[in-house]
């Protein structure tokens, strides 16, 4: 898959870089919990913002996304302030299952090493 780059892929690195530490040092939604943006995809118009995220415990994956969700209005304003741009995306979480899917596909290759 072709990495992006540009003014999007640097927006969308700045972007993850604050909700990161929005996220971690602001938020004080208890369902939010321990979770890992992974990446944060810009559309070409700036006005959409997909973020993809991780958490430690996919038990409580349902509630992080309504927590997310119900966040969204606050993480928005919060990178209108320390983001100056003309207008803030828009965000649309969703979970990041590469992260899962390549540790089950790295037990899968070293569970057929074994039995060599």
């Amino acid at each position: 898959m072709k990495k992006k780059s540009g003014r999007p892929q640097k927006l969308g690195d700045l972007i993850q870089r604050e909700l990161s530490e929005l996220v971690q040092r602001e938020l004080r939604d208890p369902r939010v919990g321990m979770i890992t943006i992974t990446d944060v995809d810009v559309s070409p118009d700036f006005s959409h913002a997909k973020v993809f995220f991780t958490l430690l415990n996919t038990k409580h994956l349902e509630d992080a996304k309504q927590g997310l969700r119900r966040a969204t209005g606050f993480l928005r304003s919060q990178l209108a302030r320390r983001i100056k741009l003309y207008t803030t995306p828009e965000l649309r979480f969703e979970y990041d299952e590469s992260v899962e899917r390549g540790d089950r596909l790295s037990r899968l290759i070293d569970s057929t090493k074994a039995k060599k």
